[in-house]
């Protein structure tokens, strides 16, 4: 997608953070974080929105949650605890409709969470 900000993150028409990559994936340092660590994790594919996920996803969509454990690990937040988000339309506070999730750690959080 030509107008799509993530997609121009992975073609690297956009600068980003980028803290991990692979064919699957990348992930990179959110813009207005809302934890000490705030990381986003999208697929290298487009999907619009949750709505918008097949079965044919599933593994990519594991993917995406192992490479969140991985950081989580990397940076130093597994033990403590983080939180692993993904938004779904405007109404839930997505803002980029691109799915991702947010990878957030390095504080205590609170429930409910908004």
């Amino acid at each position: 997608m030509t107008d799509c900000l993530f997609c121009k993150i992975i073609n690297q028409e956009v600068p980003a953070t980028r803290v991990y990559e692979d064919e699957h994936v990348i992930a990179f340092d959110d813009i207005n974080p809302q934890a000490p660590i705030h990381k986003l994790i999208i697929p290298k594919c487009h999907i619009h929105n949750m709505n918008e996920l097949e079965s044919d996803h599933n593994e990519l969509l594991g993917h995406m949650f192992q490479a969140a454990k991985k950081l989580a690990s990397d940076l130093g937040i597994a033990d403590d605890g983080y939180r692993v988000v993904m938004n779904c339309n405007e109404g839930a506070g997505q803002t980029v409709f691109h799915i991702h999730l947010h990878l957030l750690g390095g504080r205590k959080m609170q429930w409910p969470p908004g």
